[in-house]
């Protein structure tokens, strides 16, 4: 199930910035995230059918409010529904690690990663939401909105979460489905050129330094990461909610630990100037 699972995800590094603060991210290569395309986790028995429902009845009603159109949106449309959707999705990582992290302290028992890589997404999350505001300063309004959504959802998917963990994160995995799909439409649109503002920009510096891209990428490319990630989280939470999330965690998550080295495209790296630090120091240390 393991090896199934790692199979889907995008080719990509795993990379730690020593200065940003920031946990290891992925970052990608612009010709295999190409291809990255929207797929549906068919439903299985009553749980996933209330999750996917609950996901359906968020979107419909947030783009009937939103007066969501693909065909009629301009730049400033987009933006508006990226940047509100990030502020969501950075929510369900958070609650998940924070769950775990208690769960763990109260039981004596080891986590085995889930806390790691749950509040990893949440951070990737985040940085989406800030490669946004980039371009974009949302206004008291927009903000009052974006307080309430977090306040009404945090709530919810916090008690939810605590009562049944693996239907929350099936119903992330079908919510960061819809995510690709938007970020596919958007794409769509500015490759027909739809967007004309934002063909000819440049991808945020902190979405460069973050992605690794070249100085002069283009805002497509920022996209196409940022799509690749939902994608990632999408998977990486179907596969969360089809195994046991207290009892098999340390049969799969030790699994991929023991054969990190094995699976294609997946590097740990850590920058040079991070292992002179290191090195700095112990030679001051051994000096003194």
């Amino acid at each position: 199930m393991v090896k199934k699972f790692l199979d889907k995800l995008p080719k990509h590094q795993v990379v730690m910035h020593a200065k940003s603060h920031r946990m290891a991210h992925m970052v990608y290569s612009m010709k295999a995230i190409e291809d990255v395309e929207y797929t549906h986790r068919k439903t299985e028995g009553i749980k996933d059918k209330l999750a996917h429902g609950a996901v359906r009845l968020v979107r419909s009603s947030f783009d009937f409010f939103s007066r969501y159109d693909p065909e009629k949106m301009t730049e400033r449309d987009w933006m508006n529904r990226a940047i509100f959707l990030e502020t969501v999705a950075g929510v369900p990582g958070m609650i998940g690690g924070m769950s775990r992290h208690l769960r763990s302290l109260r039981t004596l028992e080891r986590d085995h990663g889930w806390i790691h890589h749950l509040l990893q997404e949440a951070e990737n999350e985040r940085m989406h939401l800030f490669f946004f505001l980039t371009m974009r300063n949302p206004g008291i309004f927009f903000r009052i909105a974006i307080a309430l959504g977090q306040g009404i959802f945090f709530n919810a998917y916090f008690l939810a979460y605590l009562l049944a963990p693996r239907t929350c994160h099936r119903f992330v995995g079908y919510l960061e489905e819809e995510a690709v799909h938007t970020y596919s439409t958007m794409i769509e649109q500015l490759d027909d050129g739809k967007l004309p503002y934002w063909s000819e920009m440049k991808a945020s510096p902190e979405a460069r330094e973050y992605y690794g891209l070249s100085d002069d990428a283009p805002l497509r490319e920022m996209i196409l990461a940022i799509r690749a990630d939902e994608a990632t989280h999408r998977d990486t939470n179907h596969h969360f909610a089809d195994i046991n999330a207290w009892d098999d965690v340390e049969q799969h998550m030790v699994t991929i630990i023991e054969n990190k080295e094995k699976i294609s495209g997946l590097v740990y790296e850590h920058l040079e100037d991070e292992k002179k630090q290191i090195e700095a120091e112990k030679s001051q240390e051994a000096a003194e």
